[in-house]
């Protein structure tokens, strides 16, 4: 009887729950329902997507750049300070901030010149025959300004060294190794440039502003192992200038880097601080004694203008440099003898370089600031920029920092008023101490890596958001091309009468299997800016989006004042964006991005896009591999066949999205979906993969050194087998197909349905 009674009730219960689901999706929609059910179909309202397109104004992105560059903000100094003060007071406004906005501390280890006793770089035997400049040449009263920094190598430990001047190009293992075949390089001071191009391959695959730091590191590091005691680094006016030298063809009469300019830059190789890996510095954390510390110059480095390199460089003795060392500079670059010519000067004179740099714990805050969700709030879309700059940083970082003041003024204001509020929270993060090696974005992931890595839907990183005014750049997860080209469609492009995305595929286009001739988004691949803990360590889809300049016309690596004194709101809005529209194209296409995140019922991602990303990947590696790995008896069979895996599955959950009625099916339906979508990246993850690498997890976008585009694991160990042709060196090898093949046959069943 009991059993009976138990069963009636059971049957009951199942029967008035379908009742209540059926009523529920029956119900007519103009009939009284509770708020959560309509709620919980919403879906992104296009409406509130062209009003938000609509208010965000020229004026106010002009505005808030000169606001943020009026003084120099390197981290932990009184103006950056006050630049968290105005972003707090922005965010914390009555009628158009966030609903929450605070301020998150960490204590962090930072190097910084000597005010009292400047860097020096001279050439003399006991008295000085040449001495470099301490400091820029003034041209507007910004360069004035008694807090713009001297110009010095972050990290470079302190020293006063001395020998004769080699030239040794871009420092790499290769550029050592030639010198070394004719030269004793014990005790010289090498000097060198900042790579262009043919940057250092160790990071070949870093992008944008972190690679160059991270490739001077190294330079440093290289050159200790040839017994050389100090480097000089300088920036090539064939590689930023387009060649120009003179006065009258650079800043202030061009965009055009001026001969004193000199950048600046953190000379460290791995992100986050450096005393606490893997923890957040806060005060109370362990840090490890200093001397554990690596990744930073063993030897002094010291960054000068090219109007001293000249000097130094022209006086050279020696054999003729390489053709592809030489620049343009106003002479043949030569090798050094080592040390000066006998005509010269500087004959049988020394290069001196006096370092004084101090480092020491300073207090770096990240700004914060929150719109709760509506239906999701326990699920995140994080839009972050970092703050401080080496000096005022107009272009690096506030023109990325312009754009999402504009877009929170904008959105602020829409839910001040009632009028929207998103289905899901977004988070805004204004990272400190980023330009000494992506510390508050490290940080920030640290602290709440659980809590991050459980939650959260997307990254959005607009770090400089404007290089130039030609066309949008984008790199991103390949799950995130989709919407990114949808919010591209939507926005004119500055100039033109057509749209941002029309535009980006003139300039720069690829023939996708799946759609023909598409703009090209690029890969996240390598610690190149504030996303790289996100994606890299926590395994968040993330992009990154900027406006660029046009490659067919310059070959500056970057945009020519980079982390110099010339970096200011004059530089910036006589020769980058005179009208601010660049800057609005590019918020208007990365706050599109971020509302279809927040608010779309299911998350705009698409799965097939990272098949084809991964057949692209696969498709280099068996060309470049295949032979060679099968000579050893090594098979790519189980790693094409997971690709395969991978392509069919996806294709199955992009067939099931397209013919679901999601509005009608059950919110949990709809959330199991999106957990898939979300969780897609962080199935690539795997911690044993690069024990060599800190913080790199992510099995498919991983730093690599190789020289082939595919999958970094594979691509280093293969290369690395066939330089040293040991067997245990094939066994890793076999061990990264390995790696790769679980993780996306893994990532494969993440997209199926449950077991």
């Amino acid at each position: 009887m009991l059993k009976e009674v138990l069963l009636g009730v059971l049957t009951g219960a199942v029967a008035l729950t379908i009742g209540i689901l059926l009523g529920h999706f029956a119900i007519d929609k103009g009939s009284s329902v509770p708020d959560w059910v309509r709620d919980a179909s919403r879906d992104v309202d296009e409406s509130i997507i062209e009003k938000f397109l609509a208010e965000l104004d020229t004026n106010q992105l002009r505005e808030n750049l000169r606001e943020l560059t009026k003084v120099p903000h390197m981290a932990t100094t009184p103006g950056d300070e006050a630049t968290v003060d105005f972003m707090l007071k922005r965010w914390q406004d009555p009628n158009t901030g966030l609903d929450s906005a605070w301020r998150e501390n960490y204590k962090v280890y930072l190097s910084f010149p000597n005010k009292t006793s400047p860097n020096k770089v001279s050439v003399g035997k006991t008295g000085y025959l040449f001495t470099a400049r301490e400091r820029e040449k003034v041209y507007k009263p910004d360069q004035e300004d008694p807090e713009v920094v001297q110009p010095y190598a972050a990290y470079s430990p302190a020293g006063n060294v001395k020998g004769k001047l080699v030239y040794a190009n871009q420092g790499k293992m290769s550029d050592y190794e030639l010198l070394n075949r004719t030269l004793d390089l014990t005790g010289t001071i090498a000097i060198t440039r900042y790579g262009g191009e043919g940057r250092s391959k160790k990071f070949r695959s870093l992008t944008r502003s972190s690679w160059y730091t991270s490739f001077i590191a190294l330079n440093a590091i290289n050159a200790a192992k040839f017994g050389i005691v100090g480097v000089l680094v300088y920036t090539e006016p064939y590689d930023m200038n387009d060649g120009l030298v003179s006065e009258s063809e650079t800043y202030p009469h061009s965009w055009y880097l001026p001969p004193s300019g000199v950048e600046r830059g953190s000379y460290n190789i791995d992100f986050g601080d450096l005393l606490t890996p893997y923890l957040a510095a806060k005060d109370d954390t362990y840090r490890i004694p200093k001397e554990d510390i690596t990744g930073i110059p063993p030897i002094p480095a010291q960054p000068i203008g090219f109007e001293d390199a000249e000097r130094l460089i022209c006086e050279l003795d020696g054999d003729d440099a390489p053709n592809e060392w030489q620049g343009s500079l106003n002479c043949t670059y030569k090798l050094g003898g080592p040390g000066f010519k006998s005509t010269s000067t500087f004959n049988n004179s020394n290069v001196h370089l006096d370092i004084y740099n101090t480092e020491r714990l300073e207090y770096s805050a990240n700004v914060m600031g929150i719109i709760r969700g509506s239906v999701e709030p326990d699920r995140y879309v994080i839009y972050g920029n970092h703050r401080d700059s080496w000096v005022h940083g107009a272009i690096d970082p506030s023109s990325g920092t312009a754009v999402m003041l504009e877009i929170t003024r904008v959105l602020g204001k829409m839910v001040k008023e009632g009028k929207w509020r998103p289905r899901r929270s977004i988070i805004f993060g204004s990272w400190g101490a980023e330009e000494f090696g992506l510390i508050g974005s490290a940080e920030y992931t640290e602290e709440y890596f659980s809590k991050l890595s459980e939650r959260t839907v997307a990254y959005i990183n607009v770090d400089i958001s404007v290089f130039a005014n030609a066309t949008l750049r984008a790199s991103a997860s390949p799950a995130a091309q989709s919407v990114i080209f949808t919010a591209s469609k939507q926005v004119k492009a500055p100039g033109t009468t057509t749209t941002v995305y029309e535009n980006w595929k003139q300039y720069s286009n690829r023939t996708s299997p799946n759609y023909g001739i598409i703009p090209n988004v690029g890969f996240l691949t390598g610690a190149g800016s504030d996303y790289a803990a996100f994606m890299h360590y926590l395994g968040i889809t993330s992009m990154d989006i900027s406006y660029f300049y046009d490659r067919s016309k310059t070959r500056a690596r970057i945009y020519p004042a980079y982390h110099t004194a010339y970096d200011t709101f004059d530089y910036a809005s006589t020769y980058i964006d005179p009208g601010f529209t660049s800057h609005q194209a590019v918020a208007r296409t990365a706050g599109n991005v971020l509302l279809r995140l927040a608010d779309s019922l299911l998350l705009p991602f698409n799965c097939s896009d990272y098949a084809e990303s991964l057949d692209q990947y696969l498709g280099q590696a068996v060309t470049a591999f295949e032979e060679k790995l099968a000579a050893k008896g090594i098979s790519m069979e189980p790693l094409k066949k997971a690709v395969q895996l991978f392509r069919d599955t996806a294709a199955k959950l992009d067939r099931l999205i397209r013919d679901s009625d999601l509005a009608k099916e059950t919110p949990l339906k709809v959330r199991q979906m999106n957990d898939q979508l979300m969780l897609l990246d962080r199935a690539f993850l795997d911690p044993l993969a690069f024990p060599e690498q800190y913080g790199f997890r992510h099995v498919i976008w991983a730093s690599r050194s190789s020289s082939v585009p595919t999958f970094p694991g594979l691509a280093d160990a293969v290369e690395k087998a066939e330089s040293t042709g040991l067997k245990e060196d094939w066994d890793q090898a076999h061990k990264h197909i390995s790696i790769v093949t679980q993780a996306i046959a893994g990532a494969a069943h993440t997209l199926d349905d449950v077991i």
